[in-house]
């Protein structure tokens, strides 16, 4: 990776346009001042003839032609000076695609803002029940959640699914909102070591899935409930997980990143990191508000109004 970030590119393109620039002004000077040779000086004609008579004449570009292409490279030579184009060179104007992208957004949600006026009143219990609160929130959450939730906001392995009561870090509206704007971030650390052989971490995947009633060696699952202590920091004695931390509940059937025996034990071993993005910075305050109204209803009844 280190040979794109260095130094070598931004020069390399740089010296390959301003070359450009030259090789034409070259090409063209060139050109008007070597002379083809005719035919015949008569008719000026080089002796090329296609489809029996179609003649090669050796005429100079038209005045228009030339004079456009001398401008062409007059207004490249003013471009590469004003705006990005040589290399790392961020040009005198000091325009970037970033700022122009920041300018446009702002004034969207300028000319947006008597629309979350009416938004920002309400709490999102009750913009859960408003239909046009709703319609604005379902573009926000197809723009920006369901790449990763899903269209249906059902999630898939690794996502978590936002149409049930099962919320790693609490359901509750302001929790939702927390989460859209601050983002999180989810780990399991490495167990292994902690646990011990390769056998007692089988054995231990087992009483986890006894847990929830999931199909298990039962034999194995009592071997393996004195290793749970190492999960109830988090977990806790009981498996039902702990919403401050975002350790999730072991007692349901609900697997964020799949179901089975391999699946715990290659959790237990390696563990894993989720990051649900922070949104603020992305989002303004009302567009998250209104977002956590739409989220928060797919698994609650709205306040009716």
């Amino acid at each position: 990776m280190s040979d794109f970030s260095n130094n070598f590119w931004s020069i390399f393109i740089a010296v390959v346009s301003v070359l450009a620039i030259v090789y034409c002004a070259l090409l063209l000077w060139f050109s008007s001042k070597v002379k083809v040779q005719v035919h015949n000086p008569d008719d000026q004609t080089t002796g090329h003839v296609w489809d029996e008579t179609l003649q090669e004449m050796n005429n100079p570009l038209p005045r228009w032609w030339l004079w456009l292409f001398i401008l062409t490279m007059v207004y490249a030579v003013f471009y590469y000076i004003a705006y990005p184009g040589l290399g790392s060179f961020g040009g005198q104007l000091g325009w970037t695609s970033q700022n122009e992208y920041d300018q446009e957004v702002a004034q969207a949600n300028k000319a947006l803002l008597p629309i979350y006026a009416s938004f920002d009143a309400q709490t999102p219990e009750q913009l859960a029940g408003d239909p046009k609160a709703m319609a604005v929130g379902e573009r926000l959450f197809m723009n920006n959640c369901s790449q990763c939730h899903g269209s249906d906001a059902r999630g898939s392995k690794g996502f978590p699914n936002l149409t049930d009561k099962d919320w790693l870090y609490g359901g509750e509206s302001d929790k939702i909102k927390e989460t859209i704007t601050k983002g999180r971030i989810g780990q399991m650390p490495p167990m292994a070591a902690a646990v011990g052989s390769s056998d007692e971490v089988r054995n231990l995947s087992h009483y986890v899935l006894s847990l929830s009633g999931s199909p298990h060696d039962s034999i194995r699952a009592a071997l393996g409930q004195a290793k749970f202590g190492t999960c109830t920091a988090c977990h806790g004695a009981d498996g039902r997980g702990n919403q401050s931390l975002g350790a999730a509940n072991l007692t349901d059937k609900i697997w964020l990143h799949g179901w089975g025996q391999e699946l715990i034990v290659s959790m237990i071993n390696a563990g894993k990191i989720n990051q649900m993005p922070a949104q603020e910075g992305r989002l303004t305050p009302s567009q998250i508000h209104v977002l956590t109204a739409y989220v928060w209803g797919f698994s609650n009844k709205p306040t009716a109004k």
